[in-house]
């Protein structure tokens, strides 16, 4: 206490002669009458006021104060309020699927209480016929206006699309929100992907990005230059305010310096975009794995006759070059306990179970035994360029034989040395999992690859620093963890098994990765 007088008699001194003097709401009274703070309050979270004062805003426990006035909040009926606004694709289904099983696990009442377009609201009851403990309300509106609701204060937290961009960056930090892109207030909720899509008559068979791009950019524009009929291509993508029509542009046109056709027709909601592109015999359209409805996803192709879809195991490992995580962007500010109760729910292996129900992709770690790559090693074989010799590989083949490899991989952001998102999700995870004792007693290996450029020598030292990088992040990362208890190597093998062409700057950056082996 006596600390908590000091930093307020000296942000008084500071402050009080520059600030005029404004109606307070509330006035929080310690215990034994010594310390007094006025002001208004801007929350309550069952715990700790947030309140508005002359010098500042204070978050003050409220175990250790009494609190005075027409705003303060009633202690004995507390409901806990969450307000998430953004993508309907997160808040529609996936959103109220989580809640629904955070529920039945604290053996909580769920009940829907609002069920409109542009917004659901739930309310949770400690029991049947118990007191309302907590109220869920998720704004269906899109990634951009997420964000904004979260800039202006009204919603707790965003569901988006895409990563935030660096003018919303900078804006949260003036909102005193903090660096929103700090560990904790970005999370991943679950992955998907961009795929290009046709309708089911449609007779090609893939296109690359190349073609793609080219395609969305009107330099493409009949299906003959993509193996199919002589007709016109019809460009479908979603609305350009929404996360996903934003992350097509970020992942597909803005790599290959291109521009957006102006003749394009958007959408708002997946069932439109669905139906509109499996009706069309001539259509193409960019959508994600979990709105593809009847359309025809087309697979990634390359010159070097590679062929990537967006499967379930390609979406966790990143082979697939177009994933689209789904995210929740958190201010700095303590959610009340029930929100913190049910965000640290949504990393439980059931939560887990249920994202992936609701037709996304769970980041739940899997092994994939080498028997089911035979694939990949065949790649490494056919692909292997004059300085990768046969005894290089059959050094990786003895290496792995015994290893099962995890589909926890680690990319990194382009012509950067930093994780992009997806991996530093990967590396919380990986590091959680090593505090908990998942790998006890196991061997796990960080297996650093490279793309074919320059001397094979010369990658695989390169790709040997990268799993290095990767290992000491991990680590470092896993606070609690008995490292002495696992057996932890790095190994790397450069050029040698690529998961995509390497004639493009997409298959580069797909081939240059670390990934994890366990036995």
């Amino acid at each position: 206490m006596t600390a908590l007088r000091a930093a307020i008699l000296a942000a008084l001194s500071l402050w009080v002669m520059a600030i005029p003097v404004t109606a307070q709401d509330v006035t929080l009274r310690s215990h034994d009458g010594d310390v007094e703070i006025s002001g208004n309050l801007l929350g309550f979270d069952g715990e700790f006021y947030r309140v508005d004062t002359v010098y500042g805003e204070l978050t003050v426990d409220g175990s250790g104060v009494a609190c005075d006035g027409p705003g303060c909040p009633n202690l004995e009926a507390y409901v806990a309020r969450l307000v998430f606004s953004g993508a309907p694709t997160v808040g529609r289904v996936l959103m109220p699927a989580l809640l629904e099983a955070f529920a039945i696990r604290g053996e909580y009442v769920l009940t829907r209480a609002a069920d409109t377009p542009s917004e659901l609201r739930f309310e949770l009851h400690a029991a049947e016929d118990g007191p309302l403990i907590g109220e869920f309300t998720f704004r269906l509106t899109n990634t951009d206006e997420g964000f904004a609701d979260l800039l202006a204060n009204e919603a707790d937290i965003a569901m988006t699309l895409r990563e935030i961009r660096q003018h919303e960056l900078e804006r949260a930090r003036e909102a005193g929100l903090g660096d929103l892109s700090a560990p904790g207030r970005a999370r991943i909720l679950a992955l998907d992907a961009l795929i290009p899509v046709v309708a089911p008559s449609n007779p090609v068979q893939g296109i690359s990005l190349n073609q793609l791009s080219r395609a969305l950019a009107g330099e493409i524009t009949n299906w003959a230059d993509l193996g199919g009929p002589d007709a016109p291509i019809d460009i479908h993508l979603w609305a350009p305010e929404t996360g996903i029509g934003q992350a097509s542009i970020d992942q597909v046109l803005t790599p290959a310096g291109r521009h957006i056709l102006d003749r394009v027709k958007r959408h708002a909601n997946g069932t439109d975009f669905a139906r509109t592109v499996s009706q069309d015999p001539f259509a193409l359209g960019l959508t994600t794995r979990s709105e593809q409805g009847n359309t025809w996803q087309l697979p990634i192709t390359g010159a070097c006759g590679f062929a990537l879809r967006a499967t379930r195991r390609a979406v966790k490992t990143e082979d697939y070059p177009l994933t689209a995580p789904l995210f929740l962007y958190l201010p700095a500010r303590r959610l009340p306990k029930l929100g913190r109760e049910f965000m640290a729910y949504l990393r439980d292996p059931s939560a887990q179970l249920v994202i992936r129900r609701a037709g996304f992709v769970d980041q739940t770690p899997e092994a994939i035994e080498i028997n089911a790559q035979g694939d990949r090693f065949a790649n490494a074989i056919a692909r292997a360029g004059e300085e990768l010799g046969l005894d290089e590989l059959q050094r990786m083949v003895r290496t792995l034989a015994p290893l099962k490899r995890l589909t926890t991989t680690f990319r990194f952001e382009t012509g950067s040395v930093r994780l992009d998102a997806q991996s530093r999700s990967n590396a919380e995870q990986l590091a959680q999992a090593l505090e908990v004792g998942l790998y006890d007693s196991r061997r796990l290996v960080f297996v650093g690859f490279s793309d074919g450029e320059g001397a094979a020598g010369t990658n695989r030292e390169i790709a040997l620093r990268r799993a290095e990088t990767v290992r000491r992040a991990v680590t470092r990362a896993a606070e609690t963890a008995r490292l002495d208890e696992i057996d932890i190597g790095v190994e790397a093998f450069g050029e040698a098994m690529p998961m995509a062409c390497d004639d493009t700057a997409w298959g580069r950056q797909v081939n240059r990765r670390v990934e994890v082996w366990v036995r």
